[in-house]
């Protein structure tokens, strides 16, 4: 150890990434924050910045998140690495991206530190982006749609109580394709995945529904689609 010499090796700077999905309107929609500081002022951007000495990238990301959106206690899961020499014109940086789903009932947005504002906009349809981060959503959104055909994630994006109707739809937005009504009706109540409850839909136009609650554990792995 007293022949090392930390100074000899390149250190590059190391940042986290948020990408946060949600259903609203049916879209899938994400979470960006505006720019407030140089470079990129003033462009959208995911919610992020740098890694700490004292702290983990798992406390980072959380910690960005809560400053940068007011978004807390919400399901986190490691995304991959994303690290083009030139990504960011300050320095070397590579950044770790996470992403995160829930339900946007459960939250209420406000910017604060370096970002002057926070929308939800649709994945599908989004602004010019700073340094990466459209490569960065879209490799999530790939993601997602992997997991959501084999794991009970996507119940995440929904509230405690739905009807049949919502799950298909969550599905059909994410995967961007239909489903036939009988056949995903059928798959889902085989996996036994859900169950009813005594309540049905209320003050709706239409004929109410019955509502279902999810009975497996967030994240188990079964094969859905």
């Amino acid at each position: 150890m007293e022949n090392y010499d930390v100074t000899k090796f390149d250190r590059p700077s190391v940042t986290v990434d948020v990408v946060v999905f949600t259903i609203k309107d049916i879209d899938l929609k994400v979470i960006l924050v505006k720019r407030a500081v140089w470079p990129y002022e003033n462009m959208w951007a995911l919610p992020g910045g740098f890694v700490k000495m004292e702290e983990s990238l798992d406390q980072a990301a959380k910690r960005e998140l809560l400053e940068e959106t007011n978004v807390k206690d919400i399901y986190l899961e490691q995304l991959y690495t994303f690290g083009d020499v030139k990504r960011d014109p300050r320095t070397r940086v590579i950044t770790v991206a996470y992403f995160a789903l829930i339900n946007q009932d459960n939250l209420e947005l406000k910017a604060s530190t370096d970002v002057s504002d926070v929308k939800w906009f649709s994945a599908y349809n989004m602004p010019q982006l700073a340094f990466d981060h459209k490569e960065i959503i879209n490799y999530a959104i790939k993601r997602l749609r992997w997991k959501l055909g084999y794991t009970t994630i996507g119940f995440k994006l929904l509230p405690n109580e739905f009807t049949l109707t919502q799950l298909q739809t969550l599905y059909e937005i994410i995967f961007n394709k239909k489903f036939d009504k009988r056949n995903f009706r059928k798959k889902i109540l085989f996996l036994e995945l859900i169950e009813e409850t005594d309540e049905i839909t209320k003050n709706v136009s239409h004929r109410p529904a019955k509502l279902y609650r999810f009975k497996k554990k967030i994240g188990e792995i079964i094969e859905i689609i």
